[in-house]
């Protein structure tokens, strides 16, 4: 369910590390179990030092462990925003679910859905995530009308999963013309988008500079 052979592109890493069983035996103690696909993702991938080192924080496994903040919360936490607003999170309810949805949650204790499904949430947030560790990229956001927009909508291939109210956002999509490069499009709601972009090399930067060049103003 988890598209590790491309996030390898992505990432520019020949190999996963991921947790050790007595690891992940640490987390289900906490929460008395875990949903199946979050468990598979920890053992394959999940201690990969890449994912890392990105826009926002994941939580991982010890944290729970070492995060005082963490200690108290009832609901399984995936991902923080870079600004601690922001949460993405595996409600309490639902944990014991093979591929459960995941909800966004703020300070102010609002929640909405993220993603319908466990593995459609960490598709997308690791390529959304991605697109901050490029080595060839788009040094800032881009404001784009609704007409560039649909024009990467039609000439980009868009990935099949999408990231729902992160950051107050109605949708983050992602769109590549190659495996190791990415566009993200925002849709901000009222007729509003934004993108930024980027690729792991060169050739692949070039590739989707073909259909994005020129659009877009800086935010």
């Amino acid at each position: 369910m988890i598209h590790f052979d491309k996030l390898k592109l992505l990432y520019s890493v020949n190999a996963l590390e991921g947790y050790s069983e007595q690891d992940i035996a640490l987390i289900k103690e906490k929460f008395g179990s875990l949903p199946q696909v979050l468990e598979d993702y920890y053992r394959v991938a999940g201690k990969t030092q890449a994912f890392h080192h990105a826009q926002d924080t994941w939580i991982l496994p010890e944290h729970f462990q070492n995060w005082t903040w963490l200690q108290n919360e009832k609901d399984l936490v995936l991902l923080n925003e870079n600004q601690g607003v922001y949460r993405a999170v595996i409600r309490q309810k639902d944990i014991n679910s093979l591929n459960p949805p995941v909800y966004i949650t703020n300070d102010e204790g609002h929640c909405q859905l993220c993603s319908n499904t466990t593995s459609e949430f960490l598709n997308a947030a690791l390529y959304y995530q991605a697109v901050f560790t490029f080595a060839y990229g788009a040094e800032e956001f881009y404001w784009l009308t609704e007409e560039e927009a649909a024009q990467i909508n039609t000439h980009l291939i868009k990935q099949p999963f999408e990231l729902q109210n992160w950051f107050g956002m109605e949708k983050i999509m992602l769109y590549s013309s190659a495996p190791d490069n990415m566009a993200v499009l925002m849709n901000l709601g009222q007729g509003d988008w934004q993108m930024i972009y980027g690729a792991a090399n060169e050739l692949s930067y070039s590739k989707l500079m073909n259909i994005l060049q020129g659009m877009g103003e800086p935010v």
